[in-house]
């Protein structure tokens, strides 16, 4: 009887213990799917399997710009698109990902195809930014930045780029353009 009671101890731990499997289209701060911050370039074969793997080497050894890798499903549909922390280094770990595919989503339900009104409701804004063509929201709760078009603005506010823009100021129907995370690796 004891044995039996020990052995179904063990299995219930065994089990107990086991991973859950990882959602592939689940973004949170320090992860995208399979994904993580501290994966390298080197790789982003076996993160991306069943996924095509787009490298544009430019020659950039002498300029010190990025390569982008764009990340897509076999079909050709877009799915991210990853800027390493160093070019041309298969040991660079990912700093910046652009999110396309509207799949992709945090625990919140936030994606590319979410509004303002969605990332004001869920998260806490850290900062939004002026620049030219757009107003950059940040959200550090999951490493996460948004872009949206000044056109999505009330008319008084695209022009002025010294302006302050306040979260209130942005219209909750302003849809976002860009969905990017970032992670400061040491």
């Amino acid at each position: 009887m004891k044995k039996t009671i020990l052995i179904l101890l063990v299995i219930i731990s065994f089990c107990s213990s086991c991973k859950k499997e990882i959602n592939p289209f689940l973004i949170s701060k320090h992860n995208i799917g399979h994904l993580t911050d501290s994966t390298q370039v080197k790789d982003l074969e076996s993160v991306f399997i069943n996924d095509s793997i787009f490298k544009y080497v430019s020659g950039d050894e002498f300029t010190g710009n990025i390569n982008d890798i764009e990340i897509y499903e076999k079909g050709g549909v877009p799915l991210l698109v990853l800027s390493p922390s160093q070019s041309l280094d298969s040991t660079a770990t990912i700093r910046t990902v652009k999110v396309v595919d509207p799949r992709f989503a945090t625990a919140k339900g936030l994606s590319i195809n979410s509004t303002f009104k969605d990332i004001n409701t869920n998260y806490k804004v850290s900062n939004i930014q002026n620049s030219l063509r757009n107003v950059i929201v940040s959200v550090n709760e999951i490493n996460a930045y948004f872009t949206i078009n000044k056109n999505e603005l009330p008319a008084n506010m695209r022009f002025d780029m010294n302006l302050k823009i306040e979260a209130i100021q942005i219209p909750d129907e302003a849809k976002i353009k860009g969905f990017y995370l970032y992670w400061l690796n040491k």
